[in-house]
């Protein structure tokens, strides 16, 4: 995988598109000469959790013993079920669940909002594939954490500009992307073992 599909996969999976109406409802009790501070502070927060599990990725790996099939696997499963998640949304407040009150912190804007299960496990399993290409992948992930930022960043005026059936419409294109990479993985995984069992 090169570093521009990495970094498109993890923007995928971060779906700032679909975060709008969610970060909107959830900055809704927040004072507006706050709500960039607040949603600055999440994203950075977000980008120190996903480097670590980048940088601690090998080390998790070794501690559990698990194999790259097996994060193949786990990661296509995970992924897939986002991706449902992202085409057919829950009716109780989009992806992430109901929004709670007041001013957010760490949850659930930054976990699981931007650095969710998906981008840790796609992270996992970047690093266990290519262990070698550390710096690659944290350009990959620096590249899809500054699109994202720039997207959530200008949330109000995206809402107000494309409405909310424009960003509903493309989220769901983005989650039938996410579906297909997943598939991709998980066959990856399963035809590997496959291979080794042979």
């Amino acid at each position: 995988m090169t570093t521009l599909s990495a970094g498109i996969l993890l923007f995928l999976i971060m779906d700032p598109l679909g975060n709008i109406p969610f970060f909107l409802s959830l900055l809704k009790h927040v004072p507006p000469k706050r709500r960039r501070w607040v949603m600055i502070r999440e994203l950075l927060i977000a980008l120190g959790v996903l480097l670590g599990f980048l940088v601690g990725g090998q080390h998790i790996l070794k501690l559990l013993q698990l194999k790259q099939e097996s994060i193949s696997i786990a990661g296509g499963i995970v992924l897939f079920l986002i991706g449902i998640r992202m085409v057919f949304p829950p009716a109780e407040g989009g992806i992430f669940g109901k929004a709670g009150e007041g001013e957010p912190f760490i949850v659930p804007m930054a976990i699981p909002g931007v650095a969710g299960p998906s981008a840790m496990a796609a992270l996992l399993l970047l690093t266990n594939t290519s262990p070698g290409r550390t710096a690659d992948w944290a350009i990959a992930l620096l590249l899809a954490w500054l699109a994202t930022s720039l997207i959530l960043l200008s949330s109000t005026y995206l809402f107000r500009w494309l409405g909310e059936s424009v960003l509903t419409a493309l989220e769901r294109v983005m989650g039938m992307l996410l579906i297909a990479l997943s598939v991709q993985m998980f066959m990856g995984g399963v035809a590997a073992f496959l291979h080794m069992q042979v």
